[in-house]
């Protein structure tokens, strides 16, 4: 294997390494919530609250810390969010009440959103150009596999030995391994090409592309997609179809295979056939599949299926959309800002005040509609977001016309 080969396949698995664990912090508490709900007396407006809360913050972190890794390098701003991750791993299961759990998880969330836009920045520039679409889906689909489809199953396991609360601490010995490996294998040299240009100027910069503004608001529609739905699916299937707990976290782990599925995939595809025409299918594919898992019935087979197709579509497009599509569109230097705008508006938005709101209508309306209705929240979302697609731009190199790099 050639020496710079192998250097990419290093990076690129730390990297993913890295995302599978914020993946683990982000969705643990997803197939916890109804246990958790019960022991603290929330209601499922507490439960978007705690989910967004998290959104919100790592809306704010992937802004800022974004832009941060453009100037000081990325090793430091990864290194440090994924130690500050491990120190901080086992608090959520400290909190006894609703306002214990919010700060907790707006802490988390900034230690995650930092990691984001300077891991996806960091995949690129260890990747040439013919494999950024594959290399960004590898790092991507962690998230999901792990956060969404592993840990389901490894809470039904762990659950009936350790409980909740001590469930969380499991993952912060493999947090501090892999901040010493990031340290170890990314390179230490920040790539600053101008040291005088402030954080302001970069963002002007970046929302003068028209593409960046599109991609903004593509993010909102996909993260109210995945978020939404994977919050509130555990209770839909529980309160709303009357399943048992283990059929639930059997189809709730397929959002998380889904996912990591669609993000392995049709990014890949994309790097043969363009990004605009995958984001198209996907965008069709997951408003379809979601509008027929909301109206299945309480079938096993059925809605694992169904909801691995909601989020191997889904899952594809925020792929595209954070990595490839966003690289491709502004100067290297500028990548994680991008990234991070781009990230910042789709969670502040889209997976933080969009599962606010999606909890509380929930809540409000329980009594006649609820959680059967709340997942027609984000198939608005997906159809607002085909028609926004319709304008965006390609950007795969050997379709724009720019020269491909070699291995």
């Amino acid at each position: 294997m050639k020496p710079e080969i192998k250097s990419e396949v290093k990076q690129v698995g730390v990297l993913a390494l890295g995302f599978g664990l914020v993946g683990i912090d982000r969705y643990l508490i997803t197939p916890l919530f109804p246990i958790i709900a019960h022991d603290l007396g929330l209601n499922y407006g507490d439960i978007g609250t705690i989910a967004g809360a998290l959104a919100i913050a790592w809306s704010l972190a992937a802004l800022l810390m974004g832009n941060m890794s453009d100037h000081i390098g990325r090793r430091r701003v990864l290194t440090g969010s994924l130690i500050l991750f491990g120190l901080l791993i086992g608090a959520s299961g400290l909190a006894t009440g609703l306002m214990g759990l919010v700060v907790v998880r707006l802490v988390m969330g900034f230690a995650d959103g930092a990691f984001t836009p300077a891991s996806i920045s960091a995949t690129i520039e260890a990747s040439p150009q013919k494999r950024h679409g594959q290399n960004i889906g590898i790092q991507q689909m962690t998230l999901t596999l792990f956060g969404l489809g592993f840990a389901p199953l490894a809470v039904a396991w762990m659950l009936p030995f350790l409980g909740w609360r001590l469930i969380f601490s499991v993952f912060a010995i493999p947090a501090f391994l892999i901040a010493w490996l990031t340290w170890k294998t990314l390179p230490a040299k920040a790539r600053i090409h101008d040291p005088e240009r402030s954080s302001f100027d970069d963002w002007k910069r970046v929302l003068s592309y028209p593409n960046i503004r599109v991609l903004t608001l593509l993010m909102l529609c996909c993260l109210v997609g995945l978020v939404t739905t994977a919050t509130f699916t555990p209770s839909f299937l529980l309160d709303h179809l009357h399943m048992d707990s283990s059929a639930m976290s059997i189809v709730v782990a397929s959002v998380g295979l889904g996912a990591a599925a669609g993000a392995l995939v049709l990014p890949w595809i994309s790097d043969k056939i363009g990004r605009k025409p995958v984001m198209l299918i996907s965008m069709a594919g997951a408003c379809v599949m979601l509008l027929i898992f909301t109206n299945l019935g309480p079938h096993l087979v059925p809605l694992f299926v169904v909801l691995f197709m909601v989020q191997f579509f889904n899952n594809a497009m925020i792929t595209l959309i954070v990595g490839p599509l966003c690289s491709e569109t502004v100067p290297p230097h500028l990548m994680a800002t991008a990234s991070g705008m781009v990230i910042a508006v789709g969670e502040l938005f889209g997976g933080g005040l969009g599962t606010v709101i999606a909890g509380q209508a929930a809540q409000h309306f329980k009594e006649q509609v609820g959680i059967g209705r709340v997942l027609y929240i984000p198939v608005a979302a997906l159809v607002v977001g085909f028609f926004i697609c319709l304008r965006l731009k390609e950007t795969l190199p050997t379709k724009v016309g720019t020269p491909v790099e070699g291995d």
